[in-house]
């Protein structure tokens, strides 16, 4: 859930980029990648996160922020962790095709605050529709994704550890 949490912003400010900075080329990929999308198949998940996923991107390319482009694509790939898509939720695809619409209409309008909102909020409801498949899912697929770990450096790591076994200084 964390991953969620932290992709909100970064998301929004991302779409509020692209609102105030997009050219005409990255408009035109955005709403290709969007039509590519309106056209996917909600009988096909794979197809369906792929076409998200595409639109996504081309709205943060669009930002011209190359710090968010990196930080949404590092925090998008830990998302193939959970075994089920939010889009696959029933009433979710139409919600989300309807969703990227709006914003995208606030990008082509270059109303950043309105791109911003709209896209916290599109952020909003994927975590809490992630939400409702823990809520109704069984016991055994709450262990996904697996739970966080410490990275190398963080603050406990780091400090002197007397329980470690001696290397014979």
């Amino acid at each position: 859930m964390e991953i969620y949490e932290v992709r909100i912003s970064p998301e929004a400010t991302a779409a509020a980029g692209a609102a105030q900075r997009h050219g005409d080329l990255d408009l035109i990929r955005i709403r290709r990648a969007q039509k590519a999308m309106d056209t996917t198949s909600a009988d096909d998940p794979p197809a369906m996160a792929a076409a998200n996923r595409a639109v996504h991107e081309a709205i943060w390319a669009a930002s011209r922020n190359g710090t968010i482009v990196v930080l949404l694509t590092r925090l998008n790939n830990h998302l193939t962790r959970y075994p089920a898509t939010t889009i696959e939720v029933p009433g979710r695809w139409a919600e989300t095709l309807a969703e990227h619409h709006a914003i995208i209409d606030a990008i082509e309008r270059r109303d950043a605050n309105l791109a911003h909102d709209l896209a916290r909020d599109h952020m909003l409801k994927a975590r809490d529709v992630r939400l409702e498949i823990y809520q109704d899912a069984p016991a055994v697929e709450l262990n996904f994704p697996p739970k966080p770990t410490l990275f190398v450096g963080s603050p406990s790591v780091l400090k002197n550890d007397r329980s470690a076994p001696s290397r014979g200084m």
